[in-house]
């Protein structure tokens, strides 16, 4: 790939996936910024970006969205799959129709816009794909049953993406971010399941919501993750994995020397 590239980014209208989409373009990259609030990217278009709306759930936005590109570029170098939110609460009180919702944006949106790249990028023999998982994959948390299993499915869905376009020197990355300051914890807030505070779980539920009230745990600056971003776009053989972030080294290399039940203990004590 050349050392300019076309770049497609989801879920650029924050966070880090906005911080990143303007340091890209500030770096000289061809960047189409993708999210369902196009008003919320004007800043990105103004610095020289092109924004386009996209919902990951909408088969037709994808479309349009990838057919625009290659018609204005001729080409995707990388594709960043980044959009996703947290939808937590108990296994057993949250709706079988949210929980659908949280894999249609977070697993398939990531498998539907995956599916209308790869052609192009097979045809050129080259592209670089980047999937936002989580340390969330390595670690888990109570009442993140559906959010931790998405990125389970991410992480399983790019392991054996890599291994089947590898012939077409198609490389696959997983990006594991830690405890990031970005948006993501007022989205969670955002998607609880507050009426489980009176049912069954109402301890570990309010546990929970004193703890995001209460306690809310500062995370790295959304730089580390452009950073991050900028380094594998660069890099000639980037890693399969790269888990950056507060937090994300920390508590999987407690979760493997100490063992699960340890691990357990350790996250119910945090929402006691």
């Amino acid at each position: 790939m050349s050392n300019k590239k076309v770049i497609l980014i989801t879920g650029a209208s924050s966070g880090m996936g906005k911080l990143s989409a303007q340091d890209l373009i500030k770096a000289g990259h061809t960047v189409y910024a993708v999210a369902r609030s196009v008003d919320k990217m004007k800043d990105l278009e103004a610095l020289g970006g092109h924004i386009m709306k996209m919902d990951v759930t909408d088969e037709a936005d994808i479309e349009a969205a990838v057919k625009k590109v290659i018609e204005e570029q001729g080409r995707i170098d990388v594709l960043w799959n980044n959009a996703g939110y947290g939808l937590y609460g108990p296994v057993e009180d949250l709706s079988m129709e949210k929980v659908q919702q949280q894999f249609e944006v977070n697993v398939y949106g990531v498998a539907r816009l995956t599916k209308k790249v790869l052609p192009y990028m097979r045809e050129r023999r080259e592209g670089l794909i980047i999937n936002t998982s989580s340390m969330g994959r390595k670690i888990y948390t109570p009442l993140g049953a559906w959010y931790h299993a998405s990125k389970h499915a991410i992480e399983g869905f790019s392991d054996c993406l890599r291994m089947e376009v590898k012939e077409f020197d198609i490389k696959v990355v997983v990006l594991e971010p830690g405890m990031i300051n970005t948006g993501f914890n007022a989205t969670v807030a955002q998607n609880f399941s507050y009426e489980s505070k009176n049912g069954p779980y109402k301890r570990l539920v309010n546990g929970y919501i004193k703890q995001m009230e209460n306690n809310p745990t500062p995370g790295s600056k959304p730089e580390v993750i452009s950073r991050t971003v900028l380094k594998i776009i660069n890099a000639r053989n980037p890693r399969t994995r790269y888990l950056v972030g507060r937090g994300g080294k920390l508590l999987v290399g407690i979760r493997r020397i100490f063992g699960d039940k340890f691990f357990d203990m350790m996250m119910m004590a945090a929402m006691r």
